[in-house]
């Protein structure tokens, strides 16, 4: 099956498509004492916040390794590479030297350099609960595509607000650590509003090519029972549409508007600027049913009893090792439900993130799960969805967060005591699909 599958040739992508791996600053950078502390430093310093008790001070070391990186990159031969900027390093005396210098090797070597702006972590000082930090971000928006903005011809603003939202302040299992339930939402808005005000301020400094990478997945109702599909509706809300509607249609979800702080009708003309794409971090469909009243554990995390739902595991499907299902479908179905539900509101759509935790260097199954998610892919775009990319997480193996070196998402092994790097059947793999779409 592994082997039929690796060998059946996938469909042609259209010219112009962009092929891409991702990666993130503290996953992958290390060089944590030569840079002002995050969040994620301050969580990662308490015990218990992380399960192998690890923090990302070396991680890859990418900082001092980028060159060895950047050969990698060009060796796989991807068009782009999304990496992110660490907001507090380009808080740092000469910051933004070490981007300036990775935007270099990348444009030496023919890899377009895609950077994200903010992806978790999040300056020690600041507060996402703040209105301020919107502002400051919009700042430092401007502040990086005016030394980067010569070479840098596609930006992404924010990495999935709703995890950050949910995980860091929501439930506490991702820093900052708070757990606020509902009283997270302002978390939301003011990411939102900071996304808007720094589209703004990239266009100011003359740059273009502007999107955001939120996580979407399907909802599936746990059986056609109206509780059921009620909880669903509302689960798909809160993850999905609260993040999604705000940018494409310029407005929340009814009943939602009520619960944000400020001048939320003014700061949805900000949040609602228009986009030239729309980026989807994608992995799995989630199935909900009505709540039960007792705590539960899914996918790592202890969900509290009193929320209006309750996560249910998806039963019939192979899982990875982080024990979420692999449903390439489902890729399909919410890229043509995105189309149905925005319509011309939607721009064109690229995949900023779809990946799997494996480990072993022979991924047998991280080339089964590539090659069914590029396939549904492809049925979305004969469907009719405008796609333009499809970026795989991750190059490397790297600090997954709270589950610390445990979860392996890399296309290339990293030993964490050598930090030797080495290529995974799955690098040799998607490096043989594109020669073979060009």
């Amino acid at each position: 099956m592994i082997a039929r599958m690796a060998t059946n040739p996938l469909p042609q992508f259209p010219p112009g498509f962009l092929w891409g791996v991702s990666t993130s600053a503290h996953q992958i950078e290390g060089a944590v004492g030569e840079r002002a502390p995050s969040v994620w430093d301050a969580f990662t310093a308490e015990p218990g916040r992380v399960k192998d008790g690890s923090t990302a001070a070396v991680a890859c070391d990418h900082y001092h390794r980028y060159p060895e990186d950047v050969e990698l990159l060009a060796g796989l031969g991807v068009d782009a590479y999304r990496f992110s900027v660490s907001w507090p390093r380009v808080n740092s005396p000469g910051g933004l030297d070490f981007y300036d210098r990775l935007v270099d090797a990348l444009c030496t070597a023919g890899v377009r350099p895609v950077p994200t702006l903010f992806h978790w972590d999040l300056p020690a000082e600041l507060d996402w609960r703040d209105r301020d930090t919107a502002e400051r971000f919009a700042a430092y928006a401007g502040t990086v595509a005016g030394r980067l903005g010569d070479r840098v011809t596609k930006w992404i603003t924010l990495n999935e607000p709703a995890e950050h939202t949910l995980l860091g302040h929501a439930l506490g299992a991702h820093a900052p650590g708070e757990r606020l339930l509902f009283d997270a939402l302002p978390v939301a808005h003011h990411q939102l509003l900071a996304h808007g005000l720094a589209v703004r301020a990239l266009r100011a400094a003359g740059a273009g090519d502007i999107g955001i990478a939120n996580s979407h997945g399907p909802t599936w109702a746990a059986s056609s029972r109206a509780e059921d599909v009620a909880a669903a509706d509302f689960y798909d809300l809160l993850l999905n549409r609260l993040f999604a509607d705000p940018v494409l249609l310029g407005r929340y979800p009814e009943g939602v508007e009520t619960l944000m702080p400020g001048d939320v009708e003014a700061d949805l003309k900000i949040i609602g600027e228009p986009l030239d794409w729309y980026g989807i971090n994608y992995y799995q469909p989630t199935r909900v049913g009505a709540p039960e009243g007792t705590e539960i554990e899914f996918g790592g995390l202890r969900l509290p009893a009193d929320l209006p739902f309750t996560v249910h595991e998806l039963e019939g499907y192979p899982v990875t090792d982080f024990g979420w299902p692999v449903v390439p479908e489902a890729l399909t179905e919410l890229l043509t439900g995105f189309r149905e539900r925005y319509g011309q509101r939607l721009p064109p759509v690229v995949i900023t993130e779809n990946g799997c935790s494996y480990d072993g260097i022979d991924d047998q199954e991280r080339i089964t799960f590539l090659d069914g998610h590029v396939r549904a892919l492809h049925r979305a775009s004969e469907q009719g969805v405008d796609v333009r990319g499809y970026f795989v997480w991750s190059l490397l193996d790297n600090f997954e967060w709270a589950e610390g070196y445990a979860r392996r998402f890399g296309l290339v092994h990293v030993d964490f005591d050598t930090l030797e790097r080495t290529p995974k059947a799955s690098y040799r793999w998607l490096r043989d699909v594109l020669r073979a779409q060009r």
